[in-house]
């Protein structure tokens, strides 16, 4: 019956364009791991990361998990400096730069996410490859994205 629901409740969302990615996200985190038939080697995406010295690093994350969370998870940005994925409290230290080939393929940044880029931006100009981390959630399509980790902001560090 929960998964009834749940599938209901994302087919409504696909229609909805007027729903935060975030409540999208929780949704699809919700019916990925609701779903009994679902393996977990079927939900991994292996993307390519550079961290802010230039090193090559493979990440592999899961469909509906943030961007955000696949790069803690590789020590990649530190947890501790985003501790929600809610794009209320977001200071942008989760920010990333996505491979020009790939950010036609992700959804459009909602007016949330653009403001807080901007907002954060302080006096330099914002990259146009610059996107939240907390707010791409990973699907299939995504496998082998290029993103690259900038260097922490000096107002960033402790």
């Amino acid at each position: 019956m929960a998964i009834a629901s749940l599938h209901r409740l994302s087919s409504q969302i696909s229609r909805n364009p007027t729903l935060s990615l975030y409540s999208r996200a929780i949704i699809s985190r919700s019916s990925a791991t609701s779903s009994s038939s679902a393996k977990v080697s079927d939900r991994i995406v292996k993307l390519v990361a550079y961290d802010f010295d230039g090193q090559k690093r493979d990440i592999i994350g899961l469909t509906g998990q943030t961007l955000l969370k696949a790069l803690c998870n590789h020590n990649l940005i530190d947890p501790a400096s985003h501790r929600l994925e809610d794009i209320d409290a977001c200071s942008a230290e989760c920010e990333v730069n996505i491979a020009e080939e790939w950010l036609g393929k992700l959804p459009p940044a909602t007016y949330d996410e653009q403001y807080v880029l901007k907002r954060n931006a302080r006096h330099r100009i914002l990259n146009k490859h610059s996107r939240l981390g907390c707010q791409v959630v990973l699907t299939q399509e995504m496998q082998g994205m290029v993103v690259a980790v900038p260097e922490a902001k000096p107002w960033d560090t402790p």
